[in-house]
């Protein structure tokens, strides 16, 4: 069996990722976002938009400043010379993915023939029809949101409390459609799902095609495998999020075809395996922000095995409670994670503020800085923000915020 370092092993993760043979500087296109999507295959959705939305910035991380219209028009447009690209669905959790990949969802579809909770079924037991109800008020007005779909029904909702939290049972008969694949998004407003009949979404090519189960399992394996590099077990589960059931028999089975290498990664603490395409770079240059929801650090235990760096989301911690701050950015630098920076775009005063920023241990905070702080003005500026401040939480702060107000 080959022995891997766990320094090429971080290497070779960070190629498949896309950050060690970055394009040169360009305006990026439509084509930079199908060269990004065919390596890590998904941008995650969040609610969270205190900087940035998060399937916006994988791109940003890759390319650097774009037209964010790109990802708006690959997900939600469609013409002739510019198909749609990407279509929503429960991969990692809500994603964008490649068009093509649809099909390979289609077991999961099957199985949320009556939702992904066990409430959504409890309302189609009490709603026998409203499901029927839902898909013909949609064919026959188009796109639009559960709310829309309500006032179509006239259906009264007492105490609601706003779009993102509210579960309606229309809204929730809505999610199982989407889930069960009978509806597609068509688009979102204000971050609100717009379902549409799933015909008028995807063409009749990507629809008609059927993948057996155990084969479209095997996909998401070897995609998870190139878009990880190399990756333990647990690691190809956590990418699509399937079980190790439905993993393990995949694994074996392009192991056997030579897809997979079984590879031992020195100080990791399980077996790992090698994607037969994936390189090891002899170094890697990049210097980027990365989003809590990035593919690189989606899996928190993998990114403390691969980078040593022990990454929790404290959005939902108590603001006295949180130790690094509320929305925190990884700082990739020279091929480890070396910083972290909690960050929020104050859009009426057009800054970037950097809540907290803290160095990680045996990093030269100097160097992090000078790495970092131009980092944070390309941010800035892609979101059409003047400047950056930092405030004084962390052991970086001060340093960053004397180089940021340097003349």
């Amino acid at each position: 069996m080959r022995e891997m370092t766990a320094a090429a092993a971080r290497r070779a993760a960070l190629l498949a990722q896309g950050f060690a043979d970055k394009e040169p500087a360009t305006t990026p296109t439509r084509r930079h976002v199908r060269s990004v999507l065919g390596r890590i295959r998904l941008f995650q959705i969040d609610s969270v938009s205190v900087a940035v939305r998060a399937h916006y910035m994988p791109l940003f991380s890759r390319v650097g400043e774009y037209d964010r219209g790109l990802v708006d028009s690959a997900a939600w447009s469609h013409t002739t010379r510019s198909p749609r690209l990407l279509t929503e669905y429960w991969a990692h959790e809500a994603a964008f993915i490649p068009i093509e990949d649809w099909p390979l969802m289609r077991w999961r579809m099957e199985r949320y023939q009556r939702g992904r909770h066990a409430g959504e079924a409890r309302v189609l037991d009490r709603n026998p029809t409203l499901a029927a109800d839902v898909l013909d008020v949609i064919g026959a007005v188009g796109a639009c949101s559960a709310r829309d779909v309500e006032r179509h029904l006239e259906v009264d909702q007492v105490g609601r409390k706003g779009s993102w939290w509210d579960r309606s049972e229309t809204k929730m008969v809505c999610e199982q459609l989407f889930a069960s694949g009978a509806l597609a998004v068509d688009k979102r407003v204000a971050f609100t799902r717009h379902y549409d009949l799933i015909e008028r979404v995807l063409p009749e090519s990507v629809r008609a095609e059927q993948v057996p189960m155990e084969d479209a399992i095997r996909g998401l394996v070897q995609r998870s495998a190139r878009a990880l590099g190399v990756a333990t077990e647990s690691d190809l589960r956590d990418y699509y999020r399937l079980s190790r059931a439905e993993t393990a028999p995949a694994i074996e089975d392009l192991v056997e075809d030579g897809v997979l290498e079984r590879v031992r990664v020195r100080g990791w603490d399980a077996p790992a395996f090698r994607h037969r395409d994936v390189r090891v770079p002899r170094r890697v240059d990049a210097a980027v922000l990365l989003s809590p929801f990035d593919p690189l650090v989606f899996c928190r235990p993998r990114t403390e095995r691969v980078f040593d760096f022990r990454y929790r989301l404290e959005i939902y911690t108590p603001a006295h409670k949180r130790v690094h701050g509320y929305y925190v950015f990884p700082f990739l630098m020279d091929g480890e994670l070396v910083a972290r920076v909690d960050l929020a775009a104050n859009r009426p005063s057009k800054v970037l503020e950097v809540r907290s920023a803290f160095v990680e241990p045996g990093q030269r905070p100097e160097r992090v800085v000078d790495a970092l702080l131009p980092e944070l003005r390309r941010m800035a500026a892609w979101l059409g923000l003047d400047e950056v401040k930092v405030d004084d939480r962390g052991d970086l702060a001060a340093l960053l915020a004397a180089e940021a107000t340097r003349p």
